[in-house]
């Protein structure tokens, strides 16, 4: 535990100020760790930051235990889901049920399952932080920001986009894709999670919206090195509201390529435009953690899978988050960002 002692005070933070959580309310510190399967199969690297996470994870947990004596807290483990938006196992979900607050610290995202969902719906507060890792938690990291200040922004950008109809970005690196968000509401990630039921990632810090499905028209270009792995630069090509190829990428875009399955017509949910989102956290860095990433002031970014969590209709195993730096963001004709 000696090894994380450091983020001890950002930890109570979290407890204190994102989650509000309160004398006798159940807490559950959620992880994932590597299947036997994976020992074989997964490069070194990913197993050793798989197993970092869980470790990071339990040791905050103990801390927990000493700092809030007043809390029922619980540790959650369970075997890893192998992608972002897949449910885990019917007995881990079970457990989220039992309990007033969820901090997900797993390596994929809980955030768009029934699990998480249900839980949501019988009262939990749930934060989900996918990728979750140390620095995270430093004086000057992302879980550091100023709270308030994310809310306000994050919410005054929610309600542009409900009120919105159209959608084009554009970016340096070719990106050039428009859709529809007409009747969609706008939500905000504000970092603050203090009713029963809310639900939103830590770091918190973006406002984000479904787009209209089957509208997504023109090319997303995925800069290297803003993807885990990403060495070069992966282009998807939108129609009709779907990824319809995926050029370039290196090893990420044969990842993507053989999810996408594009011969396979039962595979289209996958390939659905899900999500737009809007960074606003100010102390969001790193662009190869998507967790980060995507909260990064400044910047924009486009899910495809599953947006059913979200006001959308399709229901998906997949959600996976694509973000862009330096974006030109036009709502309704109307320069937001860039």
């Amino acid at each position: 535990m000696k090894e994380f002692e450091h983020l001890r005070q950002a930890a109570i933070n979290m407890l204190n100020v994102n989650l509000g959580a309160r004398e006798g309310e159940r807490v559950a510190f959620v992880t994932d760790v590597p299947t036997p399967g994976d020992w074989e199969t997964l490069p070194g690297e990913v197993l050793e930051d798989m197993l970092n996470r869980a470790r990071m994870t339990r040791a905050i947990y103990q801390m927990m235990c000493e700092a809030f004596p007043t809390l029922a807290l619980d540790l959650i483990c369970f075997e890893q889901t192998g992608q972002s938006g897949r449910e885990p196992d019917e007995a881990t979900a079970r457990r989220f049920l039992n309990h007033d607050v969820l901090v997900l610290m797993t390596t994929h995202s809980l955030s768009h399952t029934r699990a998480r969902e249900n839980a949501c719906q019988r009262g939990a507060r749930v934060a989900s932080m996918p990728g979750v890792d140390a620095a995270m938690f430093a004086p000057d990291g992302p879980m550091a920001t100023d709270y308030l200040q994310v809310q306000r922004e994050s919410l005054a950008l929610a309600e542009i986009l409900t009120r919105g109809h159209t959608v084009r970005i554009t970016t340096p690196y070719g990106t050039d894709l428009s859709f529809s968000i007409e009747g969609r509401k706008g939500k905000g990630d504000t970092g603050l999670l203090l009713e029963p039921g809310a639900f939103g990632n830590l770091p918190g810090g973006e406002a984000y919206i479904a787009p209209v499905e089957g509208t997504a028209e023109g090319l997303l270009v995925v800069p290297a090195g803003w993807y885990p792995g990403l060495k070069e630069n992966m282009r998807l090509t939108f129609h009709a509201g779907h990824v319809i190829s995926v050029e370039g990428g290196g090893e990420v875009g044969e990842y993507f390529r053989e999810l996408f399955d594009f011969s396979n017509a039962d595979r289209s949910h996958r390939r659905n435009c899900a999500e737009l989102g809007i960074g606003t956290n100010p102390n969001a860095k790193r662009p190869d953690n998507v967790l980060e990433a995507e909260k990064i002031k400044g910047t924009v970014h486009i899910a495809v899978g599953d947006n059913s969590h979200m006001g959308g209709v399709v229901e998906s195993d997949l959600h996976e988050d694509f973000v862009l730096p330096q974006p030109t963001l036009w709502i309704d004709g109307e320069r937001v960002l860039g």
